[in-house]
Parts: C-alpha cells; structure tokens; sequence
C-alpha cells in the first residue's frame, strides 16, 4: 500500500493565488503514483460548483474557515487532527498549527514534515501578539516536527543558529511558468504597454515589499514604465499608494491576476522584474521571473541574494534603487538576465523540487533523531566563500535587524 501523506496549510487544489499552492498541486502531479495524497481545502475559497472530492488523484477534504490570517491557527490545528486517524506522514505548509505538534508527538507515531515559511513572524503585517505566536510556533515546528524545511540556505543558517538543529532546504519551482507568449491584438488593447518596454513586479501590497519605495522611484523616472500587479485594495497601505500613483503617465497598477497565461504574458515581456521583498525565504514570484529569462533588481537582504546566487543587482533604499535605475545600460540587463535563466533552470525545476520532498518523506520514516549541528558556513573564510560565489551566506544581519532596515 502507498504511504498516506496529508497536505496541511494550503488554500487547496485546483492550485489558486500562491506559492504553497502551487508547491502542493506539483508534488501531486510529480508523486501521487508514489504516494496517497490528502489536501486540506478552505471551503471559504472555494464555491459548491468548484469543490470536488479529488484532483489528479489526490482526496480532498474541505475545512470551512479561512486558511490564511488569524483563522490559519484553527485552520491548520482542525486539518492536523482529523489527519492523524488515517495519514502516515503530515506535511504541513506554515507553523500555524504547530502548537499542536507536541501532543501530535507524544500520542502518536505519526511522521511530522514542517515546512517553516521564511521567518514568518519578522513580517511587519503582523501585530505584536501575532508576531509573538508565531515566534513561538515556529520554535515548537522545529522541535516537535521529524524534519523542518527551510526553502532558502539564508533561513537555514537562521534556524541553525537559533535551535542548533539542520534543516532541509527546498526552494520552489518556476518551471510551469509560460515563457515567450506573444501579445495578441486583443492583448494590447487591454495592456496598451504591453508594446513597449516596462519593468514589472507582482506581489502582495504590504510594507515589507516595498511597495512604496518602488512607486517612488519610478515616478521620477517618466520615461521608464512600472506595471505593478497586487492586491491594491485589501488595506489602507494598498489604497493610499493606488490614490497616490494612480495619476502617472508610467506607472500602471493592476489588480491580482490569477490565470497564469495573462500573468506569465505580462511578466514575460517586460524587460526588468523589480523585487522589494525584505522578508520571507525563497519567493516564488522572484524565481518565476528568474525562469522567465528577466533580469533582477532586487532588495538586498540575505535570502535574495541566496536565491539569485548574488549575481542579480540590489538596494536596500530608494536612493540605491534611483542609482541602479538612472546607469543600468541594456547590456548589463541582457548579462544579468541571462545569469538569472540559468540559475532558475539549474535550481528551480517541479521535477527536482518534488524529488527532494519524495526523499525527506522516505528519510522521516528512517531517522530517529535531528542531527544537531552548528552551520558550517559560518566556519568558512569570506575568500572560500567568494570563490565559489556563496559570498552572500555570510549575510545573517538579516536576522538581528529589522525587515525594515535589513
């Protein structure tokens, strides 16, 4: 018989908005004739029409609260429970629920695979309580859990020195991304800039991403397009910038986009991809860019340069930002571009990314006990590192600062 694995923490399959979705609908599609796969849904985001009882051969069971936010905590802790009477294995997306995890270990034999999700509690769209719950999740995660993921060598290094124990780093796939759509006159209509050349960047409207720096920026450069696409409207951040920007000639705002043709056709054909997260791990929607053959300005803390191996150009405030924009010359975007495909297309592919969870699942039944180490990287001369271009691993201030001024 197949082992039974549960899927815990996503807003379910079909894959919707986001980068654990997208991970739980490729290990499906990779492994379900290894595994029995069950995935936790939100009912919430799902309409009657839109519920089924299984998606490419994975059973689905469906939780009526939201999978994100506050109700994420009883979201994840009602998934856990009810996949304790028939999994073998929990994989659980996010540290919501693991204040769970304790009793999950001392009452069962279940295998406990956590994936921790960059340092979720740096964000800065947390309040304090939450941040403080999440502090404390995330050390239960790691404690309590067989094996803890971390999808970025940065995060990895972080969670080795705070709990003195290894975690397995899993980046995420960019290869279902579309490449080399043309616009059609259809297309152009709707997206006029699309005839031009522009830069772009998608993500969530949140202080920590920069988005106000980005705006800035540009709206002092007329001649340089930005297409921005987020969810402009779900805070008052996200309305006060849509209201403040709205007026430049240069500057387009779209709202979320959620069929990956139109968002692969927009990104595909811009010319630059600008990146201002300042928390998290390795971002999907950086090395979705990355595999589409963009060229990378990104902000400059320690898990983007490890996710573009310090080979992209980076800020880490508006008047950097300005400088990079004002001198960057075609060739050097052509140059980093190509830098960026290589990487994504050597590191960020679904197959390789699901044979790294297909062995930590068969590892979780064989271990007994986490190893307990100190990073080595931490060991190694700044001039090794240099040599073999993994400079930026010696960037740990991320974690003693701010997201803000990290």
């Amino acid at each position: 018989m197949k082992t039974k694995v549960a899927i815990i923490g996503t807003v379910g399959l079909p894959a919707k908005y986001g980068g654990f979705e997208t991970l739980a609908a490729h290990l499906v599609e990779e492994l379900s004739n290894t595994y029995d796969f069950t995935v936790y849904c939100s009912s919430k985001k799902y309409s009657g029409k839109e519920r089924c009882k299984s998606w490419k051969g994975a059973h689905l069971k469906y939780i009526p609260l939201d999978a994100n936010g506050i109700q994420s905590i009883l979201y994840d802790t009602w998934s856990i429970i009810h996949s304790l009477f028939f999994s073998d294995v929990l994989l659980i997306l996010g540290v919501a629920g693991a204040w769970l995890l304790p009793f999950v270990k001392l009452f069962t034999n279940k295998k406990v695979i956590i994936s921790i999700d960059g340092i979720e509690w740096k964000r800065d769209k947390w309040s304090l309580p939450a941040k403080l719950y999440l502090w404390w999740a995330e050390k239960l995660a790691v404690k309590f859990s067989d094996i803890d993921i971390s999808d970025n060598e940065s995060i990895q290094d972080y969670t080795s020195l705070r709990y003195n124990t290894i975690s397995r780093v899993i980046e995420y796939g960019a290869d279902h991304t579309k490449i080399n759509l043309m616009p059609t006159p259809e297309n152009i209509e709707e997206y006029p800039f699309l005839q031009d050349e522009y830069a772009v960047k998608v993500c969530r409207i949140e202080p920590e991403n920069h988005v106000h720096t980005i705006l800035e920026v540009f709206s002092e450069f007329p001649e340089r397009k930005l297409v921005m696409v987020g969810n402009w409207n779900n805070s008052q951040y996200g309305v006060e910038l849509k209201r403040q920007y709205s007026d430049f000639e240069n500057i387009y705002l779209l709202d979320p986009i959620y069929e990956q043709e139109i968002i692969d056709l927009i990104r595909g054909n811009a010319s630059l991809y600008v990146h201002g997260h300042s928390a998290g791990g390795t971002n999907p929607s950086l090395v979705e860019a990355m595999f589409l053959g963009l060229p990378i300005i990104s902000n400059g803390v320690s898990y983007n340069r490890t996710t573009t191996e310090n080979q992209a150009y980076y800020f880490s405030n508006a008047e950097e930002l300005k400088k990079i924009v004002a001198q960057l010359k075609k060739e050097d975007l052509q140059n980093c571009a190509i830098r960026m495909k290589r990487i994504a297309e050597r590191r960020y592919t679904w197959k390789k990314i699901a044979r790294k969870y297909h062995n930590l699942i068969e590892e979780a039944f064989a271990a007994k006990n986490k190893t307990k180490v100190y990073p080595a990287i931490g060991n190694l001369e700044k001039k090794i590192l240099e040599k073999y271009n993994l400079e930026h691993l010696k960037n740990i201030q991320l974690f003693n600062n701010s997201s803000e001024t990290a």
